[in-house]
């Protein structure tokens, strides 16, 4: 593994309520001099889940809410933030619970994704959410979200959507299609 640089210096240069940008300037190993700069999340850093839950053996459940980001309808998978005290798996239960309205028996953390590494310290912890009831909790949504889904084997169709264009759903969607045939617990 190659020798981490070395940071000079590190200041904020803007802050919002959700964002802090910040300037490294590194040096490294062979001497050479850059400035990067970043996007580090303002929260309290208990970090973010997004919550592949299957309605059946091959069927997820999408969710479709208004992003400012966007500043359009997207579907994507329940997600939100880990609250202070809260476990991975429970955050993920509460968010698909308030987002989708439906509990789940078994949860299985698969791991955590980033959506770009070189400028950003966030990462979202993808969560397999199994054997769903029908339950809703309050969220903090300012309107009701649409619930939708997609067969495991339709990945390229949803790609077709306008309204669906989150690499990291997509991401966490193959992911638990190609994790389930290597179990044998899907097949074609």
């Amino acid at each position: 593994m190659p020798q981490k640089p070395e940071i000079l210096d590190a200041r904020v240069v803007a802050k919002s309520r959700l964002f802090t940008v910040e300037q490294v300037q590194l040096r490294f190993s062979n001497g050479t001099e850059r400035t990067y700069e970043r996007l580090v999340g303002s929260g309290v850093g208990y970090g973010a889940v997004m919550v592949v839950a299957l309605k059946d053996a091959r069927t997820a459940l999408l969710i479709e809410e208004y992003c400012g980001g966007t500043q359009d309808y997207q579907l994507s998978l329940p997600k939100g933030l880990v609250e202070p005290g809260e476990d991975v798996l429970d955050a993920a239960n509460r968010e698909l619970m308030e987002e989708a309205g439906f509990g789940a028996e078994r949860l299985e953390l698969l791991g955590k994704l980033a959506l770009s590494p070189g400028y950003m310290s966030q990462s979202i912890s993808v969560v397999l959410a199994r054997n769903l009831y029908e339950k809703r909790l309050p969220g903090d949504e300012p309107e009701p979200i649409r619930v939708d889904s997609v067969d495991l084997y339709a990945l390229s169709e949803l790609m077709t959507r306008p309204s669906f264009s989150e690499g990291r759903a997509l991401a966490a969607l193959y992911l638990v299609r190609d994790l389930l045939e290597q179990r044998g617990e899907l097949q074609r």
